[in-house]
């Protein structure tokens, strides 16, 4: 359709002539930290003189909600609602940004001050979130004068604390389900499987954090005076996580494991190529259960990391026992995983291998969710992809890490469909965060494609199935 392609055209030359990169310099410039108060204040400043305008110039009526029921989190909800027998979209994005790390980049980089070498943008929120928000509001904004109209009814909501857990975003969204009512919830966060594959995820993983601490007494003693005597906390809490995890990263707590991983998920990774993108580390051939394949150990099943451990003062040992010793372990883990029992299991399996000296202490949890790769909306989106840039979509049951997919999945009841505009090389959370020129211009193309395959073309809610596959959760496929 020639006026698809007309949309695609005046994507790519919205990056080719500058727009889009002065565009995102000047939300890169907002340090919208969600950890700090002063971040906070650049945050609103953000919506203020940025989004909501944006939003309003589109003919959306915006609601804010800022500092919700006096939280850390402030919500962003723009509305455009053309004709009721149209499907709508709910899309998402955070305004927030991670620590900008200042003083940390290469060549003395501003994170605040977008920045170019060779094909990258460089700048904190470039590609985590604002870059990948921002390509998906072009995109409405270009559909928008192509044909003056949408063609769809739209709600997008920005929330302004994702880096920080997404506080109060469930209680919000359960509280405003009429408001953020939808047919599918699409997404643009996280990476795509590589910098060339575009890609859809259904959800995400999720991940509770504890520490096992032994805290045995104040102060270290001798070790040839009372070694032998006192029990020493760091071999105690090594091997303690030993009895979680072995030392070739397998999961030994049936606990922590989910039932099984479900036949659509199994099918849907048997194609996956897991190449390495430039720059990755090596991976480990023995490491995790090798009992699954490299794709369904990283996307379809559950992993135990030691993020620290730590006793006496590994930079300046001295010959004494000491006194207390912690590591900070975290489960990444799939749908169908009894999170909620997570911590009694622990405390049985400690008690019973004869660790009860050790304590359990629980930290931020976040849900996992996937929608079933059979849903008709996963075939329409990979559909789209194709005929955007001519190559298959690569379609992940869900990412490794953890995003608050839960919430549009779960408590919203909606098929989610996570579009990325960013790559696995990225640095999100890291100094030197940067997008990609090459993937921010087929990003925008794709979502025009997808705005306007939803306006114009058959999708599951103009056919009328929509109702029933949006009610394939993480819950009843798990």
């Amino acid at each position: 359709m020639q006026e698809r392609r007309d949309l695609l055209d005046a994507a790519a030359e919205f990056v080719d002539s500058g727009r889009f990169r002065e565009e995102l310099e000047r939300l890169v410039a907002y340090p919208t930290e969600s950890f700090s108060p002063d971040g906070r204040v650049a945050l609103k400043s953000y919506l203020d003189e940025v989004i909501e305008p944006a939003f309003t110039a589109m003919g959306c009526t915006v609601e804010r909600f800022d500092a919700w029921r006096g939280g850390s989190n402030s919500f962003l909800v723009a509305s455009r609602h053309e004709d009721p027998d149209l499907p709508t979209v709910l899309c998402y994005g955070h305004a927030d940004v991670t620590d900008g790390q200042a003083g940390a980049w290469t060549s003395g980089r501003d994170p605040w001050s977008l920045s170019d070498e060779g094909d990258r943008w460089y700048g904190r929120g470039s590609a985590d979130n604002k870059g990948q928000h921002w390509i998906n509001i072009v995109a409405l904004r270009l559909l928008l004068e192509q044909q003056g109209r949408l063609g769809f009814n739209l709600v997008f909501l920005l929330e302004g604390a994702e880096e920080i857990g997404s506080p109060d975003l469930a209680e919000f969204a359960a509280e405003h389900a009429g408001l953020l009512k939808a047919d599918v919830f699409i997404g643009s966060d996280g990476p795509r499987l590589a910098a060339g594959k575009p890609t859809v995820f259904l959800g995400a993983r999720g991940g509770v954090s504890f520490e096992l601490v032994a805290d045995l007494r104040s102060g270290s003693y001798h070790s040839g005076n009372w070694g032998g005597l006192l029990r020493n906390p760091a071999t105690t809490v090594a091997a303690a996580v030993a009895s979680l995890v072995d030392g070739h990263g397998v999961i030994r707590l049936p606990e922590l494991l989910p039932a099984g991983i479900p036949h659509s998920v199994a099918e849907a990774l048997e194609v996956l190529d897991l190449a390495p993108n430039p720059g990755d580390p090596e991976t480990d051939p023995a490491w995790g259960d090798r009992t699954l394949s490299p794709a369904e150990r990283l996307y379809a099943w559950n992993t135990l990391e030691v993020l620290a451990l730590g006793a006496g003062n590994p930079e300046k040992p001295v010959n004494a026992i000491p006194g207390t010793a912690r590591a900070a372990l975290q489960l990444r883990f799939v749908p169908g995983t009894d999170v909620a029992g997570m911590e009694q299991a622990l405390r049985r399996h400690l008690d019973a291998a004869g660790f009860g000296m050790v304590d359990v202490k629980m930290g931020m949890s976040f849900a996992a969710s996937r929608i079933n790769p059979d849903n008709p909306w996963v075939s329409w989106a990979a559909d789209s992809l194709r005929a955007s840039t001519g190559r298959q979509a690569t379609v992940l049951p869900n990412i490794g890490g953890s995003l608050p997919s839960f919430v549009f999945a779960d408590v919203l009841n909606l098929p989610t469909l996570w579009i990325p505009h960013s790559h696995p090389g990225c640095r999100q959370h890291a100094p030197d965060e940067h997008l990609l020129v090459d993937v921010a211009r087929e990003g925008l193309q794709i979502a025009g494609g997808l705005f306007f395959d939803l306006a114009n073309a058959a999708s599951p809610a103009s056919t009328g199935t929509h109702r029933s596959s949006s009610t394939l959760t993480a819950s009843s496929v798990s």
